[in-house]
């Protein structure tokens, strides 16, 4: 059943008329809407029929060689070479040199119809990033054509079974050649997609220790450490197993093995997060644009079964005894209204974050909203979720109505790429730093921004609550020698704030929207049963200890 649709109306509306990417010179509204619909026909055609059976079909190992789905093989090929992997690559080395939100918006939909899917197509993009910005002419000339042209698909190596989130416990090490490249020696964890027979070659971006570096992060190195070498002889690289998963079942996770696999540094000894920096924002928001698909395709599903399914009677002013749809009744209603504002709020905190990247990756709006974004959008879709499964009642327990895939498949998003607690501490913790004051500040001049322009547009001020809770709050974290126990409250008030000024920018331009009525009547249900959760939080947060 390759049920979903691509919103492309709202995905329209929320890059034209609400992200900030028209304020652009570069942007081109026109040329940008076909490539959305070429996108669209392929995800819908393609990926989406192949979904249903791609979840039932996991990894194997071969001959010490995973084989994977022929199923995602397919996708893969074709989305080669329909050239989707070189969008948003500058035209000098083979790409379209269109702007990353494109690119977002695009595996947004991949996402909504296969996270498997997903999986595959968001790490070369990360690598490309990565090579263009950080590369040596060499490296660059050596590897972004590969990736470019889907020859190479690429893994970001960094967990070890002691060292998770907590980097500064990377055991794997690198030692020189003799030949200025390097031999790497350790064992990684949770690798996706770290083998298959999908493409000729992969290209592992992984951290690890020269000798004699320092203790801690400030000791990790960058490498480049492909599973082919040049001379066409397979690297020293071994995957020992793959995980059994709760869901991405077409994925494979691997736990892999260097054992003296050549690798190249890039930059200098030490400078490996530094130089990771770019990339690792990419996956970051990488996982916020996966629960914008994951929300819209439980929405989807949702909403088509609760406007077909009867069952009770309407308790509303149009009650005539009559037995009527689902979609009816007021629960039913406060969840499918969650789930749309979840999917437009979401895209917009989403894009207007990667129009903020366009502008500089180390802006300190940005680097609240990375963090934000990731955790506030895959808690979005883990909630969502679980309110399609709800939706469906028994039916959504029982995998043939593809609602409990969702929830299993969401679930992951809250732990990779940084688990959600960890980011939710980072951010608390900031604020006693330069760096974090710098980024609240930011944070604070974007929301009164959204807020002046909302007023004026409206003539509401429901935005000015929402500030004041988040600013209280941020004065008591602030002060706590301690905040971890308040991290999360802080970082869902921080999310919900953001989310508040995504709505409040959304409705001030509603009369772009193909509905503005539907607009009109999400914007009231965030502002006036959704962001009056700011007020608790705050003063839990503030009460405490």
């Amino acid at each position: 059943m390759g049920d979903y649709r691509a919103p492309l109306g709202d995905i329209g509306f929320i890059l034209n008329h609400v992200s900030g990417i028209a304020d652009f010179d570069f942007w081109d509204r026109e040329f940008s809407g076909e490539i959305l619909q070429h996108a669209a026909k392929f995800v819908e055609g393609v990926i989406a029929p192949k979904e249903p059976v791609l979840d039932t079909q996991s990894p194997r190992m071969e001959d010490g060689r995973v084989k994977v789905s022929s199923l995602l093989k397919e996708i893969a090929v074709q989305y080669a070479e329909d050239g989707w992997f070189g969008l948003n690559v500058p035209e000098e080395f083979g790409g379209q040199d269109q702007p990353d939100i494109l690119s977002n918006a695009v595996l947004e939909m991949i996402c909504g119809a296969s996270l498997n899917a997903g999986m595959l197509t968001s790490c070369p993009p990360a690598a490309l990033k990565l090579l263009v910005g950080e590369g040596s002419e060499e490296q660059k000339a050596r590897y972004v054509p590969g990736l470019v042209s889907g020859e190479y698909a690429s893994t970001i190596v960094l967990s070890e079974a002691q060292a998770g989130s907590d980097l500064r416990l990377i055991r794997t090490t690198a030692k020189p050649d003799g030949n200025g490249d390097w031999t790497l020696e350790g064992g990684k964890v949770f690798c996706s997609n770290a083998d298959h027979d999908i493409t000729p070659n992969i290209l592992h971006c992984i951290l690890a220790r020269t000798e004699g570096a320092a203790e801690g992060t400030r000791g990790l190195s960058l490498f480049l450490c492909p599973a082919v070498l040049p001379d066409g002889t397979r690297n020293n690289i071994q995957v020992t197993r793959f995980e059994d998963k709760m869901g991405i079942h077409a994925t494979p996770t691997c736990v892999v093995n260097f054992d003296a696999a050549w690798a190249e540094m890039v930059g200098e000894p030490g400078e490996g997060l530094r130089r990771m920096f770019t990339m690792m924002n990419a996956m970051r928001l990488d996982v916020a644009v996966q629960g914008i698909g994951l929300c819209q395709i439980a929405l989807q599903r949702g909403s088509a079964y609760a406007a077909e399914r009867l069952q009770g009677r309407s308790l509303g002013k149009e009650a005539n005894g009559d037995t009527v749809t689902i979609n009816h009744h007021g629960d039913i209603k406060r969840m499918l209204q969650t789930m749309e504002a979840f999917a437009l709020g979401g895209r917009t905190m989403v894009y207007r974050t990667a129009v903020e990247l366009e502008k500089s990756q180390t802006s300190p709006l940005a680097a609240i909203m990375l963090p934000v974004c990731k955790v506030f959008v895959s808690d979005a879709a883990n909630e969502a979720a679980h309110m399609a499964i709800q939706i469906h009642g028994g039916y959504g327990f029982c995998k043939e109505y593809q609602v409990e895939q969702i929830a299993r498949d969401a679930r992951i998003t809250r732990i990779f790429e940084g688990a959600n607690g960890l980011h939710a501490t980072n951010v608390a913790v900031s604020l006693q730093k330069p760096a974090g004051q710098a980024a609240a500040e930011a944070f604070t001049a974007d929301i009164e921004a959204a807020l002046e322009a909302y007023v004026a547009e409206t003539g509401r001020n429901a935005l000015q609550q929402p500030l004041d809770d988040w600013l209280r709050a941020s004065e008591a974290v602030e002060n706590m020698s301690d905040p971890g126990m308040v991290a999360y409250d802080y970082m869902r008030l921080t999310g919900l704030t953001a989310f508040a000024a995504a709505w409040a920018r959304i409705d001030a331009a509603a009369a772009n929207a193909a509905y503005p009525a539907r607009i009109k009547k999400i914007a009231a249900f965030v502002r006036d049963y959704m962001t009056p959760e700011t007020e608790f939080l705050a003063n839990r947060i503030c009460g405490y200890g």
